[in-house]
């Protein structure tokens, strides 16, 4: 499954409301957890959380992964959020994240997490999309960017 086959507007937030890793992290959760396609939103949270405690998601250049494989979704699932201001996710670079790409997978599914990850990967080498994203006004915005509308 393509990442952009996950891109949906209502698992979009612009702006996040967020200040910090925590919040971040939960209000993700339960924008995924608005399209339905989360039965247990506790367990989400504590799956990336348990993630986060083993090296943080913050990539460089602004963009982040948090993550986590529960059996509360059953198909990879993806939430987005921008925080054009950034908001320190201990990035690898030190700097603040200002893209935020939540991924939930079933424990059996490797294969698509993985996919969606180099995927994101890729897109992060491109800076002016990922400006253009920073930029975004909401979440229509955001979905037209990365679907190349």
């Amino acid at each position: 499954m393509a990442l952009i086959e996950l891109i949906e507007e209502q698992a979009v937030k612009v702006p996040l409301e967020s200040f910090d890793k925590e919040g971040v992290i939960r209000e993700l959760v339960d924008v995924l957890a608005s399209t339905g396609k989360v039965s247990d939103v506790e367990t989400l949270y504590k799956a990336v959380r348990l993630r986060e405690t083993l090296g943080s998601t913050g990539l460089a250049d602004g963009i982040a992964v948090p993550h986590g494989k529960t059996n509360a979704v059953r198909d990879l699932a993806l939430a987005i959020g921008i925080a054009p201001a950034g908001i320190d996710f201990e990035a690898a670079d030190g700097k603040p994240s200002k893209l935020f790409f939540l991924m939930a997978a079933p424990p059996d599914k490797a294969g698509p997490h993985i996919e969606a990850l180099a995927e994101i990967a890729r897109l992060s080498r491109s800076k002016a999309l990922c400006s253009a994203l920073v930029s975004a006004q909401n979440a229509a915005d955001v979905v037209a960017l990365l679907r190349g509308d």
